[in-house]
């Protein structure tokens, strides 16, 4: 079953836990909170103090999925497993050592993933896809939201399905870049399972409504995402 993961860097931080709140609502199962220090990416968002005040807000059953755009992630992971994260993801360009990188996070006991930019080959992860428990593909260049999706990406989702198979893993699939209306068949389709979503849903109007026609959207192109992995 898809998931969708809203994500916070487009909701109104003046009523954040009252945003997230209508998106849950409408079909969110996950947060997905992005942050970025401004060196790995050029923008700077959110910490600790943040995702600990949405922690309070929102109820435990809702996983906190950190995704740190950031250099020296291991530095800052506990802090973020502190405040409040469920998940946390972390970029193969940025880790030196991403075995032990995402070792860090499991040993925290929470849910470890690992993320590759546009331009970064899926083969570069087979050494840590036996650990991971989700992989999150760029499919916009990491920074700001409201980009458009990059096509590429979708080939992507469909290797990194297929290695899944062949290797007998059951890591999940994540997306987040340009998931519209317009285009979340074709990620589903493609093999996509965690949907992230920003200004898709929190941009324009209801965020609740929002998160249901694009979950709905998603739900209409699973039998295309079966039929894929039985071929």
């Amino acid at each position: 079953m898809v998931k969708l993961a809203p994500s916070i860097l487009s909701a109104d931080f003046s009523r954040l836990a009252a945003h997230c709140q209508e998106a849950l609502a409408g079909g969110g199962t996950l947060l997905h909170v992005d942050v970025m220090d401004g060196h790995f990416v050029p923008n700077i968002t959110l910490g600790p103090p943040i995702v600990a005040s949405l922690r309070k807000a929102i109820s435990n059953e809702v996983p906190l999925d950190c995704h740190l755009m950031i250099e020296h992630a291991d530095q800052f992971i506990p802090a973020f497993a502190d405040a409040g994260a469920n998940w946390i993801s972390v970029h193969q360009e940025a880790c030196v050592h991403l075995n032990r990188s995402l070792e860090l996070i499991k040993t925290l006991g929470l849910r470890a993933g690992v993320v590759i930019n546009p331009a970064t080959p899926v083969g570069t992860l087979t050494e840590v896809l036996g650990i991971v428990d989700y992989v999150l593909v760029m499919s916009v260049n990491p920074g700001f939201g409201g980009q458009s999706f990059i096509p590429s990406a979708l080939e992507k989702i469909k290797k990194l399905a297929a290695i899944r198979t062949a290797m007998n893993l059951r890591f999940a699939i994540e997306v987040d870049g340009g998931v519209t209306q317009e285009t979340v068949r074709s990620i589903v389709a493609a093999g996509a399972e965690i949907l992230v979503a920003g200004n898709a849903i929190f941009g324009k109007g209801s965020a609740k409504a929002n998160a249901e026609k694009l979950l709905g959207l998603a739900h209409d192109a699973e039998p295309a995402a079966s039929n894929l992995a039985r071929a």
